[in-house]
């Protein structure tokens, strides 16, 4: 049995690979499990996902007061349930006992809102059932949000290890002690910093094009499509500041990303038919979306 669980999750890192090499349309990367078709990180939505055209899900993971690794996104649980405390705060047990469903709506025609999971609670899962709870080929993005890094790195990393996940999962966070810490774990596979990518791109924008600093082979870099940005203008006398919408991502730069071998560029927001238009022809290997329902529409019109 041991053997059959390690050769499905080989099989779920391989088929990531084939699929990407064999498909001409970015994947679709469910955001936070597809939180525009359901009560966001919680099984039955990866579930649904699944169901109508994602091809890998994104989870966002952090960790409880005793150590647990559990799907949830805010820092305080009441943004999405009907108690109150932070993540790392409540024992596992109170996490779980949550509905992350209870502040979820849905609109009819006239704009009318209903909470649909106040009557049909769904929980908030451990990253351990969630990983259980999807087929071993399916591939797994997990955004780790919360500090100290060294307390989420090793709980993440020791029910990634016991449920032998390694090969199926790609690690992100915003923040770089957290990515460089598990990029230490022998077996761990992380995307290169926001950090890194943003100014790469930054520097592909202000020099025509040019590409100074391809990513190293096999990186998988992650930003948005597009992005609202300030600039801050220094002058003689003062500053400017302007409010803008950066199209980072160009056919230079990303010719820049692919230039080396295996790297893969998954943008972020993408939720319309023009934004993913807009991927598909720029050769983007996987697109993040709130809604795979939707998405898979998308996809197919686009064909």
């Amino acid at each position: 049995m041991k053997m059959n669980t390690l050769m499905l999750h080989a099989v779920g890192a391989a088929l990531l690979s084939v699929t990407l090499a064999a498909s001409a349309d970015p994947l679709i990367a469910a955001h936070r499990g597809g939180t525009g078709d359901g009560p966001e990180n919680t099984i039955p939505t990866l579930q649904n996902s699944l169901k109508h055209g994602a091809d890998i899900l994104w989870m966002t993971v952090q960790v409880s007061s005793d150590g647990v690794p559990v799907l949830y996104r805010p820092a305080d649980v009441s943004a999405l349930t009907d108690a109150k405390g932070l993540v790392n705060t409540l024992s596992a047990a109170q996490l779980t006992a949550l509905n992350a469903g209870y502040a979820y709506s849905v609109s009819d025609a006239a704009g009318n809102k209903s909470y649909p999971y106040r009557q049909h609670p769904v929980m908030i899962p451990t990253l351990r059932d969630a990983l259980r709870a999807v087929p071993a080929s399916t591939p797994i993005m997990i955004d780790m949000k919360q500090l100290p890094a060294e307390a989420l790195v090793a709980a993440v990393a020791k029910v990634i290890d016991e449920e032998n996940a390694w090969q199926r999962v790609r690690f992100y966070s915003t923040d770089a002690n957290v990515l460089a810490l598990m990029a230490a774990q022998p077996k761990a596979q992380v995307f290169e910093s926001r950090d890194a990518t943003r100014d790469r791109l930054a520097r592909i924008a202000l020099n025509g094009g040019a590409c100074e600093a391809a990513p190293a082979a096999g990186t998988w870099s992650g930003i948005e499509l597009e992005r609202k940005v300030t600039v801050v203008e220094k002058f003689t006398l003062g500053e400017g500041v302007s409010e803008v919408v950066a199209h980072w991502w160009t056919p230079d730069a990303m010719k820049c990303f692919k230039r080396n071998p295996g790297t893969k560029v998954m943008v972020f927001g993408v939720d319309s038919p023009a934004a993913y238009r807009a991927a598909q022809q720029l050769g983007v290997d996987v697109v993040m979306t709130d809604s795979p329902m939707k998405m898979k529409g998308m996809r197919e019109s686009a064909k």
